[in-house]
């Protein structure tokens, strides 16, 4: 087989793994130009199976960190024409060889720089070790590291490299992550998560205890709106990034800013139960986020 079509392959093999997968994550957008579709696969396998290190099966934490180490020892080694699976027989993954020789065609192509996914793999870390946030600037932090790289990867797949534009998707990547976190609150709540600030929580009065007894008590509504509203600033701050790019691109980043704003809401309504429900879109959605999208003001 020849180098070209061994590269033909490992995107292939990357789009399969990615449609294969749920998450917020647009990797079969009809929306996205279809010359930058395999290259946002490469990517997203990578991370894919990075936070499945993270957080599937029962390994030990060491044993987590330090896939995750041997994961992030490929991004620096010289990337070669053709990957052996041998180079990954220590990580278990039997697309490992794709991932990388898909995801280093595609750094190469578009320059990407290396530190976006060494962020990506540094939160992925912190996963694993930290369950608790003391306060908004640490999820924000953390944010920086987990969601906010995407936003600038695809950019640049794209064709954009403006620190305005970055700067605006990092907002807009930070409170789809946030919003995520609080879609998942019962779900990372019984896992032993809670991405909620503590210093919130003591605001507003919210007791641990109230949680572990499964009440939603209004000390907490309280400090789910206070999220709520500081998640929707930053939708706010990034919404410019909808404008600042072209063609059916700003149709796809106004859908995903329109998408999570409307999450949020329902996420901040008070008939929702955070601990045993999570809000989602359904196809009755689909019209009313076209439209605005549309005849975006």
């Amino acid at each position: 087989m020849t180098d070209e079509a061994e590269l033909r392959l490992a995107y292939t093999t990357c789009l399969r793994f990615a449609r294969g997968h749920y998450e917020n994550f647009p990797v079969a957008s009809r929306l996205l130009p279809s010359s930058i579709r395999p290259h946002i696969a490469a990517v997203y396998a990578f991370a894919r199976v990075a936070d499945d290190f993270a957080d599937e099966g029962d390994r030990t934490v060491q044993e987590r960190l330090n896939l995750l180490d041997q994961w992030e020892s490929h991004l620096v080694q010289p990337r070669p024409a053709t990957v052996t699976n041998e180079s990954f027989s220590e990580l278990n993954q039997p697309a490992a060889a794709h991932i990388f020789a898909a995801l280093g065609h595609t750094m190469d192509k578009f320059d990407l720089p290396v530190e976006l996914f060494k962020d990506l793999l540094s939160a992925f870390r912190q996963d694993v070790t930290v369950k608790r946030y003391a306060n908004w600037a640490e999820l924000l932090d953390y944010c920086r590291r987990s969601a906010n790289p995407i936003g600038r990867i695809v950019l640049r797949l794209a064709g954009y490299s403006d620190p305005l534009l970055d700067r605006q998707s990092d907002c807009v990547c930070s409170a789809l992550q946030i919003t995520n976190f609080l879609q998942d609150f019962g779900r990372d709540w019984k896992n032993g998560r809670l991405y909620v600030p503590l210093d919130m929580q003591n605001e507003c009065g919210a007791k641990l205890a109230d949680l572990e007894a499964s009440l939603v008590t209004p000390e907490w509504r309280a400090t789910l709106d206070c999220c709520v509203e500081k998640t929707q600033d930053l939708f706010l701050a990034g919404r410019p990034v909808c404008n600042g790019v072209t063609g059916s691109f700003r149709l796809e980043l106004r859908l995903t800013w329109l998408g999570g704003m409307r999450i949020l809401d329902r996420v901040g309504q008070t008939r929702y139960d955070p601990l045993n429900e999570r809000p989602v879109l359904g196809f009755s959605d689909f019209a009313p986020l076209v439209w605005r999208a549309v005849v975006w003001t």
